[in-house]
């Protein structure tokens, strides 16, 4: 005979003298109308009854769905080990906390962060992650499941750096508590999920975007940190030089044409386009952007959230969007021929129009729309210019060291007998990355005359590249050279952007 399984999602754990053993063998107590049962799941059921077996205890026995079992057993599992966190942190206070810092310390003076005031050590653990991840300027919290235990990394200038490693209980539990506060499901672990959470520092709403996929050890589990667009940099700080931040604040002053900023991911694409955004709002002008996702908030600027669910791709989003009087449209990214053409169609009637593309330098944007079927016409007549751009790590002032010579000349490298360069060290003030925050560099590519009769005659990109420095522009492998020569960068980090 077959049992129905009951459905009691609100049960809370029952703290019997035997629960520890019981959970191993997948067996839990609870109280139902103030009389202890025994709960037991029909996966587990041959474990449970064998456990039961041995054991003579006077308890009714039912058996919960899937939901209701899942969530008692992961509140048993944060009864266990609230002493074992406990423990954790205090062993591992010095590799992640600083000698005048704790987290009671913190919970007590910030008692804004994610509005809680539970003082569960999961609670508290996940409080000091955001706290961290934002202390050290984190884009990115990364949990990870590995075969025998979790790892938390933070992504800080555009680099990933272990930050504790974690029983793979507690990590589940860390990751139960994220799924919580992004109103996820925590019950379901066999598909990836999308949410959002936002935390309150000092009196500061941050938005937290929040991504979990299952992997075949456990849940993985990405948070990326966004900024609000009053904390976007405007044009003269993002690090460019002040030629192109001129030229940018120019092209961005056109009442129609397109704008488009390319790079690989992670390069700071939707930040500048951000920025530009920022430069050109006001009042008079109506300004719209479909994105994917949503990055930066802001109360000045109509923005849309792509939905391929129901059908709102980047396509369908920007032909709605033209119906709407727009002055500024800001399109997440070109992805596909259909897009391209309506974006260029958009630039030629009117509208300014800011997006991006992945292409590794700027010039390259020219072929790459032609490729995706736009006509050489429509291209000179609506393209205003494209920067190229990538974020370098910034040497730390305070360990920066010499670059033996004879190391990089016997690994290939051309320098000059009195060429000095620097190379990363570490120390307290760079967290022991030997780096400092990031510059902005990129290459301003905009169409001249003489460009626009290249892509006429179907020129090939390096000549239209060569045309393009004739006319003033600096790639972006001599502003790397330069910013090595002023010891503001390291050769390494050079090569890891991949221009030289």
């Amino acid at each position: 005979m077959k049992i129905k399984p009951a459905s009691y999602p609100n049960l809370l754990p029952y703290e019997h003298n035997d629960y520890e053993l019981a959970l191993k063998n997948y067996t839990l107590f609870s109280q139902i109308e103030n009389e202890i049962v025994i709960c037991i799941y029909e996966k587990y059921m041959s474990i449970s009854l064998d456990f039961l077996s041995k054991y003579e205890y006077e308890y009714k026995v039912i058996c919960l769905d899937e939901l209701s079992y899942d969530r008692l057993y992961n509140r048993f599992l944060e009864i266990r080990t609230d002493k074992r966190m406990s423990n954790i942190q205090k062993e591992n206070e010095d590799a992640f906390l600083e000698e005048d810092f704790s987290i009671a310390d913190f919970l007590k003076t910030s008692s804004d962060i994610l509005t809680s005031e539970e003082s569960a050590p999961i609670i508290k653990f996940v409080n000091s992650l955001f706290y961290h991840a934002i202390k050290n300027k984190s884009s990115d919290i990364h949990l990870e499941m590995h075969e025998y235990k979790g790892e938390v990394r933070y992504r800080i200038d555009g680099v990933l750096f272990k930050h504790i490693e974690l029983d793979k209980n507690i990590m589940m539990l860390v990751i139960s508590r994220i799924k919580v506060i992004s109103n996820l499901d925590i019950s379901e672990k066999r598909i990836p999920q999308d949410g959002r959470t936002q935390i309150k520092i000092a009196g500061k709403t941050l938005d937290i975007r929040v991504s979990v996929l299952p992997t075949f050890y456990g849940e993985r589990v990405v948070m990326r940190i966004l900024m609000q667009s009053e904390d976007i940099p405007s044009l003269n700080k993002l690090g460019f030089s002040k030629d192109i931040a001129n030229k940018l604040e120019a092209l961005a002053s056109n009442s129609y044409g397109m704008i488009l900023v390319t790079g690989p991911t992670g390069s700071g694409k939707s930040t500048t386009l951000h920025s530009l955004l920022q430069y050109i709002v006001t009042s008079e002008k109506n300004i719209i952007t479909i994105e994917d996702p949503v990055e930066y908030k802001s109360d000045d600027i109509n923005q849309i959230q792509v939905n391929d669910k129901v059908g709102l791709s980047f396509a369908s989003g920007l032909r709605s969007i033209l119906r709407q009087d727009p002055d500024v449209i800001m399109l997440g990214e070109i992805r596909d021929t259909e897009t391209a053409k309506i974006s260029v169609q958009a630039a030629l009637t009117g509208h300014l129009l800011l997006s991006t593309l992945h292409t590794n330098r700027a010039h390259s944007a020219i072929s790459r729309l032609l490729d995706m079927g736009v006509e050489k016409f429509l291209l000179n007549s609506s393209l205003l210019g494209v920067l190229s751009q990538r974020l370098v790590r910034k040497l730390c002032p305070h360990c920066k060291i010499e670059h033996n010579k004879e190391d990089l000349i016997v690994n290939g490298f051309d320098i000059e007998p009195e060429q000095i360069i620097f190379k990363a060290l570490g120390c307290n003030m760079c967290n022991f990355t030997g780096y400092i925050g990031r510059i902005a560099v990129g290459e301003l590519f905009c169409l001249t005359k003489e460009v626009k009769y290249l892509i006429k005659d179907q020129s090939s990109d390096e000549e239209i590249m060569q045309i393009a420095i004739d006319n003033g522009m600096i790639p972006i492998s001599q502003q790397l050279d330069e910013l090595l020569k002023d010891g503001q960068t390291s050769l390494d980090e050079i090569v890891r952007i991949g221009i030289k």
